[in-house]
């Protein structure tokens, strides 16, 4: 296979100078990002796009945030008090919380933001089981009664991973589950200027003065204090990167979320411009089937194609050969984390024939039914991976009708559960942070339940699953991690997994407090 023959654009910082300007510079008081991908879903609740998730922890606030060490800190909340054994939780919200219309946030908005998001998250849905009754027990307090001890509860609603427990007002937390919140009124630091917004082009936010960051302890992830330091953000959509990188450069542009890894040394050596590797999790590329229609409601078909995976074409497609940004060898969970393990990677790391693969294929009972695969073109790492998983398909004699469509298309059409000849998809990719694949409680990949885009089914995962949050301790989870990912890899195969790659950020080198993690605009300011 020809690496990076569709990575051909400029890589140089001639090239990269030589583009055209983006915007015109901003003041001191002002940011210019450069996000990975169009903002097309607003929701934080209804989908997983990264773009969602970086705009909803601008506009809104979670009841925990998550620290530099990614543990559970309380964020709207005071504090919580826990009693009857661990089945009865009291969280008091801090004093003074209001949303952007002004409403103060009360205990039931609180509860209805929770049972919305329960209904949509892998973590939440767990903890929703787990609860007899969530309610108000005044203004201020909110109350878990729980059939059994849940001590993750914190975890669970303060997890920076999709999909976050966005806290909004009840009458739009009201909305069903499955129908997107287009109304952006929330608690976070920042408000949505919807009149401001241009789709495919630009999102404006501003900083909400009715803000108030709790005191004490330290910016971590998406907890403690969130000082805002710029009076307005603006994010730029630049689909071309060498225009994307001379904005950088220039200053025209504070911030570049995703930057090219063909451009990387380019920026680094360029002046004013500083790269950092903000998230260690990295990105997981995956492909998602999806189960309900032919060819991949068959699973001897997904299992298949693991063996026509090469994760180390797939790795060095999106970041080139230096090893040290990328990791094979990749299962389903985060590599370098507690729950990550070896067992069932035969599958993805043993001799590669093709030949036995369209021969499995054809056994499997492959009629030659089309596969639409949707792509979205204008995010270089969704693109690299579907152009190499296509190729990889159809080398194994799969029948590929590739639609090259944008990310927000992508998003909003893998909801569709109707056939391919009604507008229908087979499979798509997407590119997962690690910390999204950090353990079973919030892997929404893994769900057997139906619940997420691809809806397999599955008893043994979800059993396994109920095992893991019922283990005793650390080595008993590890213990049910490994089955899990066996019935993931020899049995289930609910998506492939292409590897792990290390994606650096880019930012003005006058800019000082970004934090680790997604990319968050609190405490962040100009030096």
């Amino acid at each position: 296979m020809l690496r990076r023959s569709f990575l051909k654009t400029a890589a140089t910082s001639g090239a990269l100078l030589s583009r055209p300007s983006l915007v015109a510079a901003q003041g001191q008081r002002a940011l210019t990002f450069i996000p990975q991908a169009d903002l097309a879903v607003l929701d934080p609740v209804w989908t997983t796009a990264y773009v969602t998730r970086n705009h909803g922890y601008m506009v809104f606030d979670t009841l925990f945030g998550l620290d530099a060490h990614l543990r559970p800190v309380p964020q709207m909340a005071e504090g919580a008090a826990v009693e009857e054994e661990g089945k009865v939780w009291r969280i008091r919200l801090r004093p003074g919380l209001r949303f952007h219309d002004g409403e103060a946030v009360l205990a039931r908005d609180c509860v209805a933001s929770i049972r919305r998001w329960g209904r949509r998250d892998a973590f939440g849905q767990a903890l929703m089981a787990a609860t007899d009754e969530i309610s108000a027990a005044d203004d201020r307090t909110i109350l878990f009664r729980l059939k059994a001890p849940f001590p993750l509860l914190p975890h669970a609603l303060g997890k920076a991973p999709s999909l976050m427990c966005a806290i909004m007002p009840e009458r739009l937390a009201q909305t069903d589950a499955f129908t997107q919140v287009t109304e952006m009124v929330g608690s976070g630091p920042f408000r949505f200027r919807a009149e401001e917004r241009v789709p495919g082009a630009q999102v404006v936010y501003e900083k909400f003065a009715g803000y108030v960051p709790r005191e004490g302890g330290a910016p971590g992830w998406t907890g403690g204090p969130k000082v805002v330091h710029f009076d307005r953000v603006t994010w730029k959509v630049v689909p071309d990167a060498a225009t994307a990188g001379a904005a950088l450069q220039s200053g025209e542009a504070d911030w570049w979320e995703y930057p090219l890894h063909d451009l990387l040394p380019a920026l680094a050596r360029g002046r004013g411009v500083k790269v950092e590797i903000s998230d260690p999790t990295g990105m997981i590329p995956t492909m998602r089937m999806n189960t309900l229609t032919k060819p991949f409601d068959n699973p001897a078909i997904r299992r298949a194609l693991l063996g026509a995976i090469e994760q180390a074409d797939f790795m060095q497609a999106q970041v080139g050969d230096d090893p040290r940004m990328y990791r094979t060898g990749v299962g389903v969970f985060c590599p370098g984390t507690p729950m990550a393990n070896e067992a069932g990677l035969a599958a993805l790391t043993g001799p590669r024939d093709l030949g036995a693969v369209r021969k499995a294929i054809r056994e499997a009972g492959y009629q030659g039914e089309k596969v639409v695969m949707l792509a979205g073109q204008d995010v270089p790492n969704v693109k690299n991976a579907c152009d190499l998983a296509a190729d990889m398909m159809r080398r194994v004699g799969l029948e590929v009708d590739y639609q090259a469509v944008d990310w927000g298309t992508v998003i909003q059409r893998r909801a569709s559960r109707e056939p391919t000849e009604k507008g229908g998809w087979s499979c798509y990719c997407s590119s997962w942070g690690g910390i999204d694949h950090l353990d079973p409680a919030g892997h929404l990949m893994l769900r057997g339940n139906g619940s997420f885009f691809g809806w397999p089914s599955s008893e043994r995962l979800e059993a396994l699953r109920g095992q893991w949050f019922a283990a005793p301790d650390l080595a008993a989870q590890k213990a049910v991690a490994e089955a899990i990912q066996r019935q993931a890899l020899e049995v289930d195969v609910p998506y492939l997994p292409f590897g792990q790659y290390i994606q650096p950020t880019a930012y003005r080198s006058d800019l000082q407090g970004v934090l680790p993690g997604f990319a968050t605009f609190w405490n962040v300011r100009r030096g």
